[in-house]
């Protein structure tokens, strides 16, 4: 009986000390995950943001999701600038709808060209069709076109990762590379697009004209 009693306490310790080692490794593995996806940039809800010019009010955010009905003008800045990142999140455009991610943009001028604007639009819309190639979804816009067209319909949620390292940047849409560049082969575009010399800038979100969502926004700096 004494045996038994040994053995079954031999066994529970084993069990116990089992379960403990389990949760440890589920705790490393989260904290693993949360280093790789990088810090939630809406984790404090529209505290850690700026709006830029345009209406205070223009941008939302509710049960996650960071909205704007694009009135008000501005845009939507990071309150610390970044240099060398990965920058993954998830939007959602309406028919015809029409936004942007700025990245290494300063506070002064347009975004689009004092920084980079990764083009954020329903590339199947009527009135985009005659649109340039590098004016579609993931283009770095006006500079470099995607690759190939991977955007799924308006009304859909689409992932989008813009890794930036050094000159060099990628854009994955939808689990699909379709840039893959390096700041310095544009030149001839210097003048119109200072930003692609910039180093370090600000993360923003465009509001123009159009309603656009955003979810799941995750930096990972480098």
């Amino acid at each position: 009986m004494d045996r038994m009693k040994a053995i079954s306490a031999i066994l529970l310790l084993s069990l116990t000390l089992g379960a403990g080692s389990c949760a440890r490794f589920r705790q490393g593995q989260a904290r693993l995950l949360a280093r790789t996806r990088g810090d939630d940039l809406l984790s404090t809800g529209l505290v850690g943001w700026q709006q830029i010019g345009g209406r205070q009010d223009a941008w939302r955010l509710t049960d996650g999701v960071l909205y704007t009905e694009g009135e008000g003008g501005g845009w939507l800045a990071t309150l610390r600038q970044y240099d060398d990142f990965s920058l993954s999140l998830e939007f959602r455009v309406p028919p015809g709808g029409n936004s942007g991610v700025f990245i290494r943009s300063p506070l002064e001028g347009d975004p689009a060209y004092t920084g980079m604007e990764i083009q954020i639009l329903d590339d199947y819309a009527e009135q985009w069709r005659n649109l340039n190639p590098y004016q579609y979804t993931g283009s770095i816009y006006d500079v470099q076109a995607p690759s190939e067209r991977a955007t799924k319909e308006a009304g859909t949620w689409q992932e989008m990762v813009v890794t930036a390292r050094g000159p060099k940047i990628e854009v994955v849409l939808n689990g699909r590379k379709i840039i893959d560049t390096n700041a310095t082969y544009y030149p001839y575009k210097a003048d119109a697009h200072p930003g692609l010399t910039r180093e370090r800038g600000y993360i923003g979100l465009q509001s123009h004209g159009s309603r656009v969502e955003f979810r799941n926004i995750r930096i990972r700096e480098l």
